[in-house]
């Protein structure tokens, strides 16, 4: 039997601390061997718009699993999202299709914890200040994922419309900490210990030049096209850098392949996985003025493990519905 969970479902399911440990655990099984997660294919579709499946198998897990990611810029004229996703996890021992689940929550969160992840195992201990640049969702989960690994004393806030910066600020309002409106980017990497970009950039919003010593930053916003990027190859090549694959940073990341064409980076500096530093710290932050970003493309493994997460506790709750595929 199939389970199908909705996004209703998955509102309901989601324990967003659990999803942070599956994604922690995952990293560092890639980085042993025992998870697998080849750069995902890119199929053209007609009229611009392009299909990535993204699969990944887990040992641990006894599963394998394909997130179809139907990547949309000509959404936007539409007022649709750009980007959206099924997520299918099958049993590693059978074959069977246990899940099917909408995949947009599932991103959003996975997505945050890797970036807490990061932020747990690179930042320096001693960070007070969150930086956000863009303000919707994807800064909402960051702000509570981080928050619940490092806890900041206030959070710098950047967004192109002002709006969105008040929407933000009423959705963490539960949360015990300040929270400033900063002008522009430029202002938030000048005050933030911890830096999350979060924005579809094509062109650069972040500069190397703007770097302080000891920054972390999350490169997280840019969709996964070659073209696109939120971080300057200055940016790039300056700092001690950690990707979440290195295979998908080579294939899908526009901050890596962009900083490659202009030789400010090259493949062989693509060479630290977050798996790698959760194993081997020394591979990390190695002192206080080190400058670290995470290229976070996103990983079909992070879809794999939070899928199986929401699965079990869809089970023990009842939720969802079932069906016979093979009838």
């Amino acid at each position: 039997m199939t389970l199908v969970l909705t996004h209703s479902d998955i509102d309901a399911l989601i324990d967003r601390a659990s999803v942070y440990d599956a994604v922690e655990r995952a990293h560092a099984d890639l980085a042993t061997g025992t998870a697998v997660n080849p750069a995902p294919a890119n199929l053209a579709l007609h009229g611009g718009g392009a299909a990535l499946p993204m699969a990944a198998s887990s040992a641990r897990h006894r599963a394998s699993a394909v997130k179809m990611l139907s990547d949309m810029p000509f959404n936007r004229d539409r007022g649709l999202p750009t980007q959206r996703s099924t997520i299918l996890l099958m049993s590693a021992e059978t074959g069977e299709c246990s899940a099917v689940l909408d995949g947009r929550l599932i991103t959003a969160v996975r997505t945050a914890a890797a970036s807490a992840v990061a932020t747990a195992h690179l930042a320096r201990q001693s960070s007070t200040a969150l930086g956000l640049i863009g303000a919707g969702t994807l800064a909402v989960e960051h702000t509570r994922a981080i928050m619940r690994v490092h806890p900041m004393e206030k959070v710098l806030v950047w967004s192109r419309n002002p709006a969105t910066v008040e929407a933000f600020h009423a959705r963490v309002a539960d949360l015990d900490v300040s929270v400033e409106y900063a002008e522009s980017p430029r202002q938030v990497l000048a005050a933030a210990d911890v830096v999350c970009t979060l924005t579809p950039s094509k062109q650069p919003i972040a500069h190397g030049a703007w770097f302080r010593p000891g920054l972390h930053l999350n490169a997280v916003g840019a969709p996964p096209r070659p073209d696109h990027r939120e971080i300057d190859g200055a940016g790039m090549g300056s700092a001690r850098l950690v990707v979440d694959s290195r295979a998908t940073a080579l294939a899908k990341s526009g901050d890596v392949l962009l900083a490659i064409e202009e030789g400010l980076l090259t493949e062989d500096d693509i060479n630290v996985e977050l798996g790698d530093v959760i194993i081997d710290p020394r591979r990390g932050r190695r002192n206080e003025d080190d400058i670290t970003v995470f290229n976070s493309v996103g990983i079909g493994l992070q879809d794999l493990v939070t899928a199986h997460t929401l699965v079990a506790r869809a089970a023990e709750r009842g939720i969802g519905r079932t069906l016979d595929l093979s009838a």
